[in-house]
């Protein structure tokens, strides 16, 4: 998206202001950013483009942002933005990067090989051992586990790799301590470990978070192995993720009778590679090359190429969008515009409250 920079404390606070502007997505943010150069820029024009809009995009004040900033830093933690040199790079490799991240520990972790052990939160004992095993047997061999801190497989991996890395990322907030049956573990992840995550101090874990939490997850690793999963759970939109990432993954088969298995053994039927042990999967990840993980990045509207859209353009955009993502390309053509176009107007759409971008260069009508 940019150069990597360290920030100054100013363009920080403009930074992170962009970035907690509400229903300013990691997508929106990027479009903003290379359409206006500068985060304080966007923040100066975003009045002017959700003039019309049916939804007031009030980003926070100065002075709300001054006081995350020092919240975080007095816990221990600190935020980093993706333009920085110690964001994580398979991350800032994403279709868009989270504009940001607060992290609590050894950052250093997220720069080593990493690996994602995800998988059911009622988790049968067989599962829970095969999570501490592979775990404990990648971390012998130099790989960082990454996982989500819920209970079950996750806090398996986890706990399996304290002492060779393990990093959590969080749903909440940096501070949240969710579930709070693993604030033991969380403490001594946040000691020995790392703990991410791309909310703003204080804030508690709701539904719509975890999908966002989870895509970090499989953003941050060069593969994902799903342990159990039932036929309707986050560990499989996590595998859906990891795959539109180029991520590799890996799944566990297990009993036809089990319903914690049913995910995992569609997946391998789908096309996942099957692993039994730690072996199997350091196969795999051996044999991945050492770039070309991450998804093509989305061609994002250059304004100077672009020139004027026409004025029924917007209709049109709208009306060619569905409720179901379709590629901005497809959006473009069936609206008779061009790509910068369409992904000047899907911006300013989604501003309004009428679509939505989504990683991955695809968009929908917002619901």
């Amino acid at each position: 998206m940019t150069a990597p920079r360290a920030l100054g404390d100013a363009d920080r606070i403009d930074w992170v202001r962009l970035a907690r502007t509400p229903n300013v997505g990691p997508v929106t943010f990027a479009q903003l950013l290379h359409r206006f150069g500068t985060p304080a820029a966007a923040l100066d024009a975003l009045p002017e483009l959700t003039r019309k809009a049916r939804r007031r995009f009030q980003p926070p004040s100065r002075a709300d942002i001054e006081r995350e900033l020092e919240q975080t830093r007095q816990y221990g933690a600190r935020i980093i933005a993706s333009c920085e040199p110690e964001f994580p790079q398979l991350l800032k490799a994403l279709d868009p990067p989270p504009p940001v991240l607060a992290t609590l520990g050894n950052t250093d972790l997220a720069a080593q090989p990493t690996v994602a052990i995800v998988g059911a939160r009622n988790a049968s004992a067989a599962g829970r051992k095969m999570a501490r095993d592979m775990a404990g047997g990648l971390g012998q061999a130099g790989w960082v586990t990454v996982s989500g801190l819920a209970r079950g497989i996750d806090g398996e991996a986890h706990a399996a790799s304290l002492q060779t890395g393990t990093i959590a990322v969080l749903g909440g907030a940096v501070d949240h301590v969710y579930p709070p049956q693993h604030d033991r573990l969380y403490a001594e992840i946040a000691a020995k470990g790392l703990i991410l995550s791309e909310t703003a101090f204080g804030h508690r874990a709701k539904a719509q978070d975890f999908p966002r939490r989870n895509r970090i997850i499989t953003g941050l690793c060069r593969g994902v192995i799903v342990v159990e999963a039932a036929e309707r759970s986050g560990s499989l939109i996590s595998a859906r993720m990891a795959g539109e990432q180029g991520r590799e993954v890996m799944a566990v088969p297990g009993s036809p009778l089990d319903p914690r298995s049913a995910g995992t053994n569609r997946l391998i039927r789908q096309g996942a590679t099957l692993v039994r042990h730690v072996d199997d999967v350091l196969e795999v990840l051996d044999s991945l090359p050492l770039t070309g993980v991450s998804a093509p990045l989305t061609p994002f509207a250059d304004p100077a190429a672009s020139g004027a859209p026409p004025e029924d353009l917007q209709t049109r955009i709208l009306q060619a969008l569905s409720f179901n993502p379709m590629p901005i390309g497809e959006i473009a053509r069936a609206a008779g515009a061009s790509y910068p176009q369409c992904a000047a107007m899907l911006m300013e759409l989604e501003l309004a409250g009428d679509a939505v971008t989504l990683p991955g260069g695809l968009a929908c009508r917002a619901a």
